[in-house]
């Protein structure tokens, strides 16, 4: 719409073509990394790692975990503890006992609730 802006934009400054002829950029391409193909986490040797406790479930689970994690099956033995026995296993309890941070615990409890399995009467299973 405004030809003198167009022509001002694609005049050529001798001056300015001087000083660009003066710079020079070198560029490099950072190192090429190893990518991992599988997705998974691969733990560094400096990732402090506490035995599980697992009672007698331990088959069923992992060994080891990383300090601030838990396993499958601690969750779900914190989990029914807490639900059993809440003045005993606190969150700040949980916390100690499991490595975790207290927010992360107090979430976990929040919104991780385990379920309940109950077996009705053989005289009512006809019922349902």
């Amino acid at each position: 719409e405004h030809p003198e802006i167009e022509a001002e934009v694609r005049r050529k400054d001798a001056r300015l073509l001087s000083l660009l002829k003066d710079v020079y950029v070198e560029s490099r391409d950072p190192p090429a990394r190893v990518k991992d193909e599988g997705g998974e986490h691969v733990p560094s040797k400096l990732e402090e790692k506490r035995l599980t406790k697992l009672g007698h479930l331990g088959d069923l689970d992992v060994k080891k975990v990383s300090k601030g994690r838990i396993s499958i099956v601690e969750a779900l033995t914190l989990l029914n503890n807490h639900k059993l026995h809440p003045q005993t296993w606190t969150a700040e309890k949980i916390a100690v006992e499991y490595s975790l941070e207290l927010k992360d615990v107090h979430s976990l409890l929040e919104f991780f609730i385990p379920f309940t399995v109950q077996e009705f009467p053989k005289e009512t299973k006809k019922a349902i």
